[in-house]
């Protein structure tokens, strides 16, 4: 049987960047909508937490994944030097893999020999037994940043967008009953693809979302602002 690819580093990106942008936007609106300043700074503020988001999560993507590439290429480097000088207990190493793994030692000595033969083979196979990953599918930073970004404005945007026609707690409301829906959509597409309980997962992001709501509100009442 089949099995997808679960390193998702793509996928990882968009869902949290949707999730993200929704809790801390909804979160920032229902703060400042309940301070009691005027609907243009709710949009303000929104619209400011969207960009600023955004950059800051696609920065954090890139720096993640560009350093993780850069200390896999330092490793897979290590590997490619003993390779060249140490090949003897490069391949008995590998040998004593294949038979931890359940081969016979005889089966486990030629597989392991056969490997070594072949150089660039062999550094993809010593980089996946000894670091967990393939040197030739690396992540992109460029690529998760960006859709880290875009995915960030698309769940930052949608609250905001009833502070365009609204205001007040009409508008507070309509921001929430997306932010909760939208939630919902993406606990249903987190269950959907780790093939989980969609309810459970949908329930589960629509309450971290409204607890952050809740943390927001209760901060923006007390301390409201005036602004003149």
């Amino acid at each position: 049987m089949g099995h997808r690819s679960v390193s998702g580093g793509l996928a990882r990106a968009s869902v949290f960047g949707v999730s993200d942008g929704l809790v801390s936007n909804v979160s920032l609106i229902i703060g400042f909508a309940s301070s009691g300043v005027d609907a243009s700074l709710v949009r303000l503020a929104g619209l400011a937490g969207a960009i600023a988001g955004g950059v800051s999560m696609a920065a954090g993507e890139w720096v993640s994944i560009a350093a993780q590439n850069e200390l896999v290429e330092r490793e897979v480097s290590i590997e490619r030097t003993e390779l060249a000088h140490n090949a003897v207990a490069e391949t008995a190493e590998l040998a004593a893999a294949y038979e931890a793994q359940g081969m016979s030692r005889d089966i486990a000595a030629t597989a392991a020999s056969q490997v070594m033969s072949q150089p660039d083979a062999a550094l993809v196979v010593h980089a996946r037994q000894e670091l967990g990953v393939d040197p030739n599918e690396l992540g992109s930073p460029w690529r998760a940043a960006a859709l880290s970004f875009v995915c960030f404005l698309v769940g930052a945007l949608l609250p905001v967008i009833p502070w365009f026609v609204g205001s007040g707690s009409a508008a507070a409301a309509v921001s929430v009953a997306i932010g909760v829906v939208a939630a919902a959509i993406v606990g249903a597409l987190i269950a959907a693809f780790a093939e989980t309980s969609i309810v459970r997962s949908s329930i589960r992001q629509v309450l971290i979302l409204l607890l952050a709501c809740g943390a927001t509100f209760v901060v923006g009442s007390i301390l409201g602002v005036n602004v003149s």
